[in-house]
């Protein structure tokens, strides 16, 4: 299948992704994307006017974020630009890179922002009037803790899906570990060089705003709050769960952050590109959902159907990134699929640099671009589980425009 959307090369980008209760905590996330968006697209010479599509993606709701994507737009000095806010848990980041193709190949628009965004940090506290329960009381919910705690179909926590998995496919905790301690060195080659890799998308030393968007509060040299684990201190740690396999040190952190991607017909696409000899195609798509808490599981079939739109094999891949919040997820896709884990998410992914939602799939297809491009170029999978036992996938290829 033949999609007439591209990525402009380099017209993309990331914050640093910081540790919840850290450095971003302070930040509304709609306005801190903004702020965020506007000083990367002039970084990049983007007239926000060439816009005429956008998409919002976020999954931790955010004051007067009902006025979601035409809020964000006005503040990066789009105003005539229009588009849906949508919100799909960690699946947000493609569910809005498929929503921008869809516009494009639809004829609609030619050229598209997506951002994505969220802040765990500070979750809001909700309360849900019911003025016939007895006294009139309604009913509360804390969104991101309630919402990690326990799914409303099955009433179990997302740690029990990963559990599941991993006693089915007899995944121990060793494993598992072993998984983080490589993760942690891949994610050091993004370190390298002065975080060399990281400053192909990300400005860094990162500026952190204070409240009123005018003055910098703090710098940050990279992502904040990441682990770097021993085999002794991982081997220490026991199973969170009583009788089972995932200890903390082989699941993620809540983070704040938001990453963003300009979408474009190939036309537009070299204009906006910073090199146009570079073309960033998107082949495929992928959506599935799996049995009632197995979440981890739903990676799978949803890689399967995007490589099937993308008249692709899985060997066909020279890069594969994956959202993994638990180490459980890479072994059960590695086993399935056939595939070395150890060669999957090269230069990082979530379960090291965090776990902001909204954002994190966007920066993990971000990071599998750049991959590609210091490879010379090539086909890549990106594929990520998320609430109520989903995922969503996404293939592309950089090649030579």
């Amino acid at each position: 299948m033949t999609i007439l959307a591209e990525i402009p090369y380099g017209a993309y980008w990331s914050t640093p992704f910081a540790r919840w209760q850290g450095s971003l905590a302070h930040l509304h996330s709609v306005e801190f994307a903004a702020h965020v968006a506007r000083a990367e697209l002039a970084r990049r010479h983007i007239d926000p006017a060439v816009f005429d599509h956008g998409v919002l993606g976020l999954s931790v709701p955010q004051r007067h974020a009902f006025y979601g994507l035409p809020w964000l737009a006005g503040l990066i000095g789009a105003p005539q630009l229009g588009g849906p806010t949508l919100m799909q848990a960690c699946a947000t980041g493609v569910r809005t890179l498929l929503a921008a193709t869809q516009e494009l190949c639809s004829g609609l628009a030619q050229c598209a922002l997506v951002v994505t965004c969220d802040r765990t940090s500070n979750g809001p506290h909700l309360y849900y009037p019911d003025p016939r329960a007895p006294g009139g009381t309604g009913k509360s919910e804390n969104w991101v803790m309630d919402n990690f705690g326990c799914d409303p179909l099955g009433g179990h926590s997302m740690l029990v899906t990963a559990e599941n998995v991993a006693s089915t496919h007899g995944i121990g905790t060793a494993a598992q570990h072993e998984v983080v301690l490589h993760r942690e060195a891949q994610y050091a080659q993004a370190l390298a060089d002065d975080s060399a890799f990281l400053r192909r998308f990300m400005t860094l030393p990162f500026e952190v705003p204070a409240p009123g968007w005018r003055k910098t509060l703090s710098t940050l040299a990279g992502d904040e709050g990441v682990s770097r684990s021993t085999a002794e201190g991982l081997a220490a740690l026991k199973p969170v769960q009583e009788g089972g396999s995932v200890t903390f040190g082989a699941q993620t952190h809540p983070a704040d952050g938001n990453a963003a991607i300009v979408v474009a017909t190939p036309e537009r696409a070299r204009e906006l590109s910073r090199n146009p000899k570079i073309a960033i195609r998107l082949h495929g798509f992928g959506q599935a959902r799996v049995a009632l808490a197995r979440m981890p599981e739903a990676t799978v079939p949803a890689a399967k159907a995007a490589l099937a739109q993308a008249g692709r094999e899985i060997g066909d891949m020279a890069a594969i990134k994956t959202h993994n919040p638990f180490a459980v997820n890479d072994l059960y896709f590695a086993k399935t699929m056939g595939v070395d884990w150890r060669g999957m998410n090269n230069y990082g992914c979530s379960l090291v640099w965090g776990h902001p939602q909204a954002p994190m799939g966007t920066r993990a297809v971000i990071e599998l671009i750049e991959e590609l491009a210091l490879r010379g170029g090539g086909f890549g999978l990106f594929t990520g589980c998320a609430a109520g036992d989903t995922a969503m996938a996404v293939v592309l290829e950089v090649t030579d425009a």
